[in-house]
This record gives C-alpha cells, sequence and structure tokens, in this order.
C-alpha cells in the first residue's frame, strides 16, 4: 500500500542536467519502494532533515555529527566517479581567479575569502583544515564572506569579489562538466583532506535504511543514463561513526585558527 511521505533530494539541485537526474532516481526509489511522496519541498533543508515523515534526504557530513545524529537514520553514502570524488570520498577544491599570479596557499595570506555556508563540511570545516599550516597570529583572512552556496562562491572568486573559497568537488565536477561557462573563470590551486560523501538519511518511522539503499541501486540500476549523468556508481553502507573524522578536523583548526569569522 503506497502512502505520502516525505522525500528529496536537493543538495545538487543544479546544473538543470543534475537536478532533473537527482529526481528522476528519487522518482525511481520510490517507486520501487510503493511509495509516493507529497509535492516538492519548499520549506528549509534543516526542516526537511528533521521531519518526521521524511524517508529520503541527503544531507552533509558535519550537520549529521553535530545537530542530526540522534534524530535521523543513516542510509547510505554514494560512491561517485568523478574527478576528486570516488570510492565514497570527496573533497573540497581551493579555487582562485584563473588569472591569479599566486600558485601556493601561503600566497594568499591576508586575502578575501568565501564560503558557502557556515555549517559546511566542504565550504568551511575542510577549509579551515587546509589552513591550519598557514595561519599567522590564529588568522588567514583580511575578509571572510558567506556565499549562500558553492554556485555562489565560485562566481565570487571569478567576478573578482573574493581571491579563495572552498567548493565541494562533486559540485565542481557537476558544474566543470555540464556548465563550464560557470567555472571558466575560475582555476584549481589545491585540494583539501578527503571526506566521506554526502550521506543520504531518513527518519525512524519508514522503511529500513537497508531497504531503502537497495531501492536506490536498483533504481541506479533501471535508469542507467541518470547514474552516468551524476556519476554514481553505487550507494554504499555506511554509519554515522564513519563521520567522526570531520569532527578531528574541526577540532584541529580549533587548536591553530582564533579568526572568529571561521567560527
Amino acid at each position: 500500500m503506497s502512502r505520502e511521505v516525505i522525500a528529496e533530494l536537493s543538495m545538487y539541485p543544479a546544473p538543470t542536467a543534475v537536478g532533473s537526474a537527482y529526481q528522476r532516481w528519487l522518482q525511481e526509489t520510490l517507486q520501487l519502494l510503493d511509495i509516493q511522496r507529497r509535492d516538492n519541498w519548499q520549506g528549509s533543508l534543516h526542516e526537511l532533515w528533521l521531519h518526521p515523515q521524511l524517508v529520503l534526504a541527503q544531507t552533509c557530513g558535519f550537520p549529521l555529527v553535530t545537530e542530526l545524529k540522534k534524530q535521523v537514520r543513516v542510509v547510505g553514502r554514494p560512491c561517485f566517479k568523478l574527478p576528486h570524488a570516488s570510492a565514497g570520498q570527496h573533497c573540497s577544491l581551493l579555487i582562485v581567479r584563473h588569472d591569479d599570479p599566486r600558485q601556493t596557499l601561503p600566497e594568499f595570506f591576508d586575502c578575501r575569502g568565501a564560503y558557502n555556508s557556515i555549517d559546511s563540511n566542504s565550504g568551511m570545516n575542510l577549509l579551515r583544515h587546509a589552513l591550519i599550516a598557514h595561519v599567522r597570529d590564529g588568522r588567514f583572512f583580511k575578509h571572510l564572506e558567506a556565499t549562500g552556496s558553492h554556485r555562489q562562491s565560485i562566481a565570487h572568486v571569478a567576478l573578482d569579489h573574493a581571491d579563495l573559497a572552498a567548493v565541494d568537488s562533486v559540485t565542481f565536477a557537476y558544474l566543470a562538466r555540464h556548465a563550464p561557462s560557470e567555472v571558466a573563470g575560475v582555476r584549481v590551486l589545491a585540494r583539501t583532506a578527503n571526506a566521506p560523501t554526502l550521506p543520504f538519511i531518513t527518519g525512524f518511522q519508514g522503511p529500513e535504511p537497508e531497504s531503502i539503499r537497495a531501492a536506490m541501486n536498483a533504481a541506479l540500476a533501471n535508469l542507467p543514463e541518470v547514474a552516468e549523468a551524476l556519476g554514481i556508481v553505487t550507494v554504499e553502507e555506511t554509519a554515522l561513526e564513519d563521520y567522526n573524522v570531520l569532527l578531528g578536523y574541526r577540532e584541529a583548526a580549533r587548536l591553530a585558527i582564533t579568526q572568529q569569522e571561521l567560527w
């Protein structure tokens, strides 16, 4: 018997080809589970993640191990076959303007930084960790600005509103493949440490995580063009504890960095 639930895969909404592929994957997964979702989600991501009728969503690894760890169940994590994202791992890419003459991260000390969100692992947590060896008197940036999204961080750098930003490697790969004009004005300076890819989660009222993960993989097999567009090979089993490495990155940065804007 089908029932209406909350489900949304909205962490990678663009470019259009990618956002559409995620929606097709979600629809096929729910059909295999004999579940019908309500209309497209209109609330915030945090409201989505904590909704009592949530069956499937994707979150950032950092909120998972901070505010969500006792309130959701982990379904799995995607294994990509993309540049800088494979085997269930991804990273952040430190990007700069294409024509910026500086070639190493230490040269960017006292520059203007950009990040998507303070609670983002790829936009902020991995960035802080990458800066540990390069801070002076507890700081690195002259100015730091929140942009609201990785795409906006890229635009900030390309338009000379910022000098350096950390961008999720999956987002960057999607844009490079499907919307190359958006990354044409920037180049990759360096990459951060690895992190587990963004986890899929479910609430406590719906199917077991194993059943959802099996349906997601069956849907990928049924829709090879979707798997190709997303660069996803499979959804692998993962545990909450796999994301504790992100807390380790945070604590290491706390010992070195006191710049208030980074926290």
